[in-house]
């Protein structure tokens, strides 16, 4: 295998074998605590600018397939891992891990210490790094880490939001899902003639980077969908007649989605207030709603990533386990007095979520549509329709 590179902006440097492609990328060097969904984490939009560290020893062993893909193709900038499985072992693989990285052009460096990498990244914070294997000068590696441009007020959803609004069918995978008599839940006996097919509402949802799961469940619910592309005006938006808006997760710096800030400022006064629209964000959409609302961002240490964090539901007091994948996060004490905080991160008390008193909007800053991880928080997208009526 030929030698690989990852040099951080700090001076240090991890050698290993280069899987995938092969080239060179400059990104923020982060962790994920995932056991499984490397695929789902590859190819979520939110990782857009990211070089992305496993933090379990092994990765790839189940492979690849189609069905398992939260977009059309993986976004991360790197991809990081301790030991690259020599073998693919189930049944569902269309292709090794190895082959789609190659395939669509992402670099992989195995045989790292990812153990020293998390906790130099935990101590230190997330950091600027460089994945090569064309340039293996120690020197030259640490100087473009250095000189790479990170992500503070980097609008990077322009990059992968869809440039076109489009529908969306396909609900959760019914293999998952089971009536009280263990048929599929759109599935009826033999013989049986189905129900009349309730009102499906029309939900617009805001894409800066959306996961395929969010969508699956917002049909699952019961809703008929249409993405937009995040920057599209308030106007243009309301023109599409919503019943439910919702703003999804993406990559980057919340501080600098300006103008998707302000849009959502007039939908909030026009939509919410004056017509009664609920609106529901998740993970940026959450950040951006604390932003309309007036509240302010920062850039967390060395973020959350993974399928374990706990959240507290401060309206119930039950815990959550909650898959997280941010690097930013909502200043509750910048929030205005008519907005109340709904959910809190037990790791490090950070806002996980919020709500506003009068009106029906709502946010969290974890993933309740997981892929991979638990489903403790599924129940959100149930409230949401609640709301809609």
């Amino acid at each position: 295998m030929d030698t690989a590179k990852l040099a951080l902006e700090d001076g240090t440097v991890f050698s290993g074998r280069a899987f995938g492609a092969r080239g060179e990328v400059d990104g923020e060097v982060v962790f994920n605590t995932s056991m499984t969904g490397y695929q789902e984490i590859l190819t979520d939009p939110s990782y857009h600018g990211q070089i992305v560290t496993m933090t379990y020893p092994e990765i790839g062993n189940y492979g690849v397939n189609d069905e398992d893909l939260e977009s059309r193709r993986p976004w991360v900038r790197g991809f990081v891992i301790r030991e690259l499985s020599s073998r693919v072992s189930s049944f569902r693989a269309q292709e090794s891990l190895e082959a789609f990285l190659a395939r669509h052009g992402i670099i992989g460096i195995e045989g790292v210490d990812t153990r020293a990498l998390v906790r130099l990244t935990r101590v230190l914070g997330a950091m600027k790094g460089i994945l090569s294997t064309a340039d293996l000068d120690d020197a030259s590696l640490v100087d473009k880490a250095r000189k790479s441009p990170g992500l503070l007020g980097r609008d990077l959803a322009r990059e992968v939001m869809p440039r076109e609004s489009f529908t969306w069918e396909p609900g959760l995978n019914q293999q998952f899902l089971f009536n009280q008599h263990g048929s599929g839940s759109n599935l009826h006996p033999a013989g049986t003639p189905a129900a009349p097919a309730p009102r499906r509402p029309h939900v617009v949802a805001l894409d800066f980077g959306m996961k395929w799961n969010i969508l699956r469940h917002l049909v699952n619910i019961g809703c008929r969908v249409t993405a937009v592309p995040g920057s599209m005006p308030a106007q243009a938006i309301l023109d599409h007649q919503p019943d439910g808006i919702f703003l999804s997760n993406g990559p980057g710096d919340p501080g600098a989605l300006v103008q998707a800030t302000q849009a959502l400022r007039t939908l909030i006064r026009t939509a919410a207030e004056s017509r009664g629209i609920p609106i529901f964000g998740i993970c940026l959409g959450h950040q951006i709603l604390g932003q309309a609302f007036g509240g302010k961002t920062f850039k967390l240490k060395f973020g959350h990533r993974g399928a374990n964090h706990p959240v507290r539901n401060e309206m119930t007091g039950k815990i959550e386990i909650t898959t997280q994948n941010h690097g930013f996060a909502v200043d509750p004490a910048t929030l205005p007095a008519d907005v109340e905080l709904s959910h809190v991160n037990l790791n490090d008390q950070t806002l996980e979520g919020l709500r506003h008193k009068r009106l029906p909007v709502f946010g969290v800053q974890y993933h309740p549509e997981a892929s991979a991880g638990p489903h403790d928080s599924q129940y959100l997208f149930d409230e949401f329709r609640t709301m809609i009526g």
